[in-house]
C-alpha cells in the first residue's frame, strides 16, 4: 500500500474474486502488526469470503515501536529515511494511510469499501471521518475504542502529565519534537507523538472516558465531538472484560450511546480488549451485520 507522501505499507490481501465489497483492517497502537494477528486475521477473512467480501489488513506507518522508512518521492527524486512507528506516529496521519488503502481496492474494482478498526484503529475511524467527511466508505465498525489520554492521566499522575505536555509543546516550537522522551523510559515516545497522543483537545482523544467516569476535566473542547459526528452506517462493539474500559465496558457503550444513539451497539461477553479469544465471535458478529 503505497501512500501519496510516499511510505510503503505493507499487508496481506484476502481476495475473493468474485466480490466488489471489501473490508479494511485498521490495527491498534504500541507493537501492533497484522503479521501477529494470525487467528483475527484467517476467522474475519474467513467469514467474509462465505459472503463474497475480500478482507485488506495492512501495517499503517505507527505498526511497532519505532521503524525506519525510505520514502518514496518518485521516480529519479532522492529517497529520504525517516522514522515510524508509535514513538513518531501523529494520528491525524491516518487520513493518508487509509486513502492510500482505498485507492488500492479503488485500483482493483473494489465499488463497496468497509473500515474496521480495533483500538486505536477505532479512534482513527473518527479522525478519518472528521478529515475526509466525503470518504468513499460505506460502513464503519468500532471495536474497543481506547482513552489514550485518559490511561497516560491516570498512569502518570496530574502534576507529571501537564508538566510533560507542557514540555512537549516547547519542544515542538523548538523544532525538536522528533527527539525521545527519557522521562518516560523504558516507554518510546518522540515529543511530538506523546503531545499528540495525551494532549486532550488533541485529534486522538476521541474516547475520553475517564473524565465523565471519574469526573475529571481535562478537555476544553465539547467530549466525543469527532465520534458524535458519525453519521454512515456504524456498528461499535467492546468485549465486556476491556481491561481499558476502567472497569466497566458495557457503561462506557451506554456513554456512547447516548453521544450517538443512531448507530449499533454490541458486548462480548467475556471478550478482553483485543477479543483475543472470542475472534469467530466477532468475526461473525461483524459479518451479520454488514449484511442485514
Amino acid at each position: 500500500v503505497k501512500t501519496k507522501d510516499g511510505y510503503t505499507l505493507p499487508g496481506l490481501f484476502y481476495e475473493s474474486k468474485k466480490s466488489s465489497k471489501a473490508m479494511i483492517v485498521l490495527h491498534g497502537n504500541g507493537t501492533s502488526s497484522i503479521f501477529y494477528g494470525e487467528k483475527l486475521n484467517n476467522d474475519l477473512s474467513s467469514e467474509l469470503a462465505k459472503k463474497n467480501i475480500s478482507l485488506l489488513t495492512f501495517n499503517n506507518r505507527g505498526a511497532h515501536l519505532k521503524k525506519g522508512f525510505y520514502l518514496d518521492k518518485g521516480k529519479g527524486k532522492p529517497k529520504p529515511y525517516v522514522y515510524g512507528g508509535m514513538a513518531y506516529e501523529l494520528i491525524k496521519d491516518c487520513v493518508k494511510d487509509i486513502d492510500a488503502a482505498i485507492d488500492f481496492l479503488k485500483k482493483r474494482g473494489y465499488k463497496e469499501i468497509y473500515l474496521i478498526g480495533f483500538s486505536t484503529g477505532a479512534n482513527k475511524i473518527c479522525v478519518y471521518n472528521h478529515y475526509k467527511k466525503q470518504n468513499k466508505v460505506s460502513k464503519y465498525v468500532l471495536v474497543g475504542g481506547g482513552d489514550d489520554t485518559g490511561i497516560y492521566y491516570h498512569e502518570i499522575g496530574k502534576q507529571k502529565f501537564f508538566k510533560l505536555i507542557k514540555k512537549a509543546k516547547d519542544m515542538k516550537k523548538k523544532k525538536r519534537g522528533e527527539e525521545l522522551i527519557q522521562e518516560l523510559f523504558p516507554t518510546i515516545f518522540s515529543w511530538k507523538s506523546f503531545y499528540d497522543i495525551a494532549n486532550p483537545d488533541g485529534d486522538y482523544n476521541t474516547f475520553p472516558f475517564y473524565e465523565v467516569l471519574r469526573r475529571v476535566k481535562l478537555s476544553t473542547k465539547p467530549l466525543f465531538r469527532y465520534f458524535k459526528a458519525i453519521k454512515k452506517p456504524s456498528l461499535v462493539i467492546y468485549g465486556s472484560e476491556d481491561e481499558y474500559a476502567w472497569g466497566d465496558a458495557a457503561k462506557a457503550a451506554d456513554i456512547l450511546k447516548k453521544h450517538n444513539p443512531e448507530l449499533d451497539y454490541k458486548i462480548i461477553e467475556g471478550g478482553d480488549h483485543g477479543l483475543s479469544e472470542h475472534t469467530k465471535q466477532l468475526s461473525k458478529m461483524v459479518v451479520n451485520w454488514l449484511v442485514q
